[in-house]
């Protein structure tokens, strides 16, 4: 059976790849925008400078950087989808500039199930530079998921967290548990790619992790992935501003 053509992929990638080639007064004068393709910042030609609207970050932008660097997204800079796609493959952490993951506040909680794979991500937050709270679990006691959960969530929704971390078996649960604080949105991953969809196109800002299904080294890649992704503007905070109008709506 043959697989089913996406044209619309197609086109977009076509789009893209179009946009990437460009020189960047020429990208600048098709987007309305003006960039300096070595640095990614906004071009210092005032001719381009007074028309553009928001710089422009293309795959060209991202030069030589390699796996586990960062590149940082000048402030209300649009990625290209090409250069989100390169920059994914080859590993480079896009971070929004001025919100290096040091200067952010995360709560972290666990039920006894999790509170082993909690002192690992503790340790990652500390080697990444943010600021971790623990609120618990502090001991192997048998203890109920949905209240550390909340805990956690609580802490984000009233602006002590920047960012919140649950870990129980399976990380479904206390997802489903933060999820029930209005201004919470948590998001159970398992690996990068899941953790990155859930910031960029989600906005989560609760993460949840299954001790279950990962080892210490498995976390610590999904945290960081979650932690250096910034929230995806457009469509996706379209689409976010729906799921939060349904906390009011039912």
């Amino acid at each position: 059976m043959d697989t089913p053509i996406d044209l619309r992929a197609i086109a977009r990638r076509a789009a893209g790849r179009a946009l990437d080639g460009r020189t960047s007064e020429e990208a600048g004068r098709a987007a309305g925008v003006g960039v300096d393709l070595d640095t990614g910042r906004p071009a210092e030609d005032a001719r381009v400078k007074k028309a553009a609207r928001a710089p422009l970050v293309t795959v060209a932008c991202l030069g030589e950087r390699g796996r586990g660097e960062v590149f940082a997204i000048p402030t209300g800079a649009t990625v290209t989808p090409l250069a989100r796609e390169e920059a994914f493959g080859r590993g480079i952490r896009l971070v929004a500039e001025g919100r290096h993951p040091g200067a952010r506040r995360v709560a972290v909680g666990c039920d006894h199930g999790g509170r082993e794979l909690k002192a690992h991500v503790l340790t990652s937050l500390r080697e990444l530079g943010v600021e971790a709270r623990d609120l618990g679990t502090h001991d192997d006691a048998a203890c109920d998921y949905p209240d550390f959960a909340a805990a956690v969530a609580h802490a984000v929704a009233d602006g002590r967290a920047d960012l919140g971390v649950v870990i129980d078996g399976a990380g479904i649960g206390s997802a489903m548990a933060a999820n029930k604080i209005p201004g919470v949105l948590a998001a159970n991953c398992w690996d990068e790619r899941t953790a990155r969809n859930a910031r960029e196109h989600n906005h989560a800002n609760v993460l949840t992790l299954g001790a279950g299904h990962l080892d210490a080294s498995a976390a610590h890649t999904v945290l960081t992935a979650f932690l250096v992704t910034p929230p995806g503007p457009g469509r996706h905070a379209r689409r976010v501003d729906l799921i939060r109008g349904l906390e009011v709506s039912t």
